[in-house]
């Protein structure tokens, strides 16, 4: 029998979500630690002890409190093996496809690049998947990197999981990307009534993450780029899931 996770969010910055995973045997990873003192912190709180980092890409706001955590610990760092020259204190160097055990629990590694040419996810069984910057709750992170090719079929490969899996984002971006999934699809009755939700959640002061991906399957615009309804409401009827995609992520850049 299969424990579950313990899984602990930990706010940072302006709207970061750092993450603690904690397996049946003991083992606690950090996820993207940006910030060395509030990991710190919570694993006190929880009186946990780190052993492993995995990375997700190299942006500062994920990986700048890997070398404090590292020195203070001796956590194993894991990371994208084909971005180590920009991944701090890399032990482990993975790639998409790798699996990898995590005490009584196996990772698998899927790659999600797009938002940088080098980001991956983390998926443990059917459970959740700690996606980064690549996917939002309703959205998805902004192209520095890749194109709309490569992000939109990265995008198929967190879509292809099963619908209950749980999706562990890095930022708190899901109102701002409400108004503007309801902007170009406002005819998609799942979407109003999460919308819905989602507002209320965040009258109550609480988070919208982590979400179900069967959520984001029926109301993210940038999980639906195949959809026929969606293309015809961006006036892109009979264009490829590509150009659609593309489309959409022009669009929310200057929403």
């Amino acid at each position: 029998m299969t424990h579950p996770l313990e899984i602990v969010r930990v706010p940072a910055f302006k709207d970061n979500y750092l993450w603690l995973v904690r397996e049946s045997g003991g083992r606690v990873a950090a996820i993207d630690p940006g910030d060395a003192a509030v990991i710190t912190t919570a694993l006190t709180e929880h009186r946990w002890r780190l052993s492993d980092i995995f990375l997700t890409h190299h942006h500062h706001d994920h990986v700048g409190g890997v070398l404090a955590l590292k020195a203070a610990t001796g956590a194993r760092v894991t990371g994208a093996g084909h971005d180590a020259a920009r991944l701090p204190g890399l032990d482990s160097r993975v790639a998409g496809g790798d699996c990898f055990d995590f005490g009584t629990r196996q990772v698998r590694v899927i790659d999600v690049a797009g938002h940088t040419t080098g980001h991956i996810a983390y998926a443990f069984g059917d459970e959740a998947v700690f996606v980064g910057d690549a996917l939002f709750s309703l959205g998805c992170g902004r192209m520095f990197e890749g194109t709309p090719a490569l992000f939109w079929h990265s995008l198929c490969r967190l879509r292809s999981l099963p619908e209950a899996t749980m999706v562990y984002c890095a930022h708190e971006y899901t109102e701002s990307n409400l108004r503007f999934a309801l902007a170009v699809d406002p005819t998609n009755r799942a979407l109003r009534d999460f919308g819905a939700e989602i507002t209320a959640r965040r009258v109550r002061g609480e988070a919208t993450v982590p979400t179900r991906l069967g959520q984001e399957q029926a109301c993210n615009p940038f999980l639906r780029a195949d959809a026929p309804t969606l293309a015809r409401a961006l006036g892109l009827a009979g264009a490829s899931p590509v150009e659609v995609f593309a489309a959409l992520r022009q669009r929310k850049d200057t929403f």
